[in-house]
């Protein structure tokens, strides 16, 4: 017990907290403390009956059964591995930033299942999968040119991931409308925090909240892996540096601990 409980502690903060409540929130459900059809999210329910807690609940929760059992558990893993590298990679040091992506997904991901007709199509609706997909497509674009590894090794460039990742829980769990909703959003943020501003030149439209660094202080100055400037605010950097180069983080293989 003592292994389990040093590995889960070894799991970065945010990271954390995430990866207990998808594994307690499905559990209270499995063992009927709570009735899983209070940790749905029915908009209905939401908007009109003022239950607030359940965007909340759908995010973690998980209806785990004999169907459904290894999809959960592999989005699990998608979980711990791609939220932990981004927080210990490209987020390293600056818990509030990564915060503030997590919580910009998630409100997207909240706001296109409530705007939309989805709960007509497929009833109650989970977060927990395109809040995971989201993360993990950030994670594809900053490590884009990176060959990963995959099932029955087949190798391929990270920015395939997320694609690949959709036809396979495609496969195993006959749809794709939560990974598609989650590589939407993820790329939407990938392409407003680094894409646009960095790449682009254009306005930087997405600002971590003041009261997050406030709750999460930052370890240590600077944000590796964002992508690499515009060729004029590079030269600028460089007359103004001496013609330094600024490291922009480092990459990880699939399956690497």
């Amino acid at each position: 017990m003592s292994d389990l409980g040093d590995w889960f502690r070894s799991i970065p903060l945010i990271t954390r907290y995430w990866f207990a409540g998808s594994i307690a929130v499905p559990l209270v459900g499995k063992l009927g403390l709570v009735s899983p059809v209070n940790l749905f999210l029915w908009p209905d329910a939401f908007i009109h009956r003022f239950q607030i807690w359940r965007p909340i609940t759908a995010t973690f929760f998980f209806p785990v059964g004999p169907g459904t059992g290894f999809l959960y558990l592999v989005n699990l893993y998608f979980l711990y591995q791609y939220s932990s590298r981004l927080e210990t990679g490209a987020f390293d040091g600056r818990p509030a930033d990564y915060m503030f992506m997590l919580l910009f997904n998630w409100i997207c991901i909240v706001v296109s299942f409530l705007s939309s007709n989805f709960e007509k199509y497929f009833g109650s609706l989970l977060l927990m999968i395109p809040l995971i997909m989201s993360v993990l497509y950030v994670w594809a674009q900053l490590n884009r040119d990176m060959i990963v590894s995959f099932w029955f090794g087949t190798r391929f460039k990270a920015c395939y991931l997320p694609w690949v990742i959709l036809g396979f829980n495609y496969i195993i769990g006959g749809s794709v409308i939560n990974e598609l909703i989650g590589n939407l959003v993820g790329h939407l943020y990938f392409f407003l925090m680094f894409k646009y501003p960095m790449d682009l030149g254009g306005r930087n439209f997405l600002s971590t909240p003041q009261f997050l660094y406030r709750w999460l202080p930052n370890r240590r100055g600077g944000v590796s892996g964002f992508g690499v400037p515009p060729a004029s605010m590079r030269r600028a950097a460089e007359d103004q540096q001496g013609g330094g180069r600024h490291n922009w983080g480092q990459g990880f293989r699939l399956g690497d601990q």
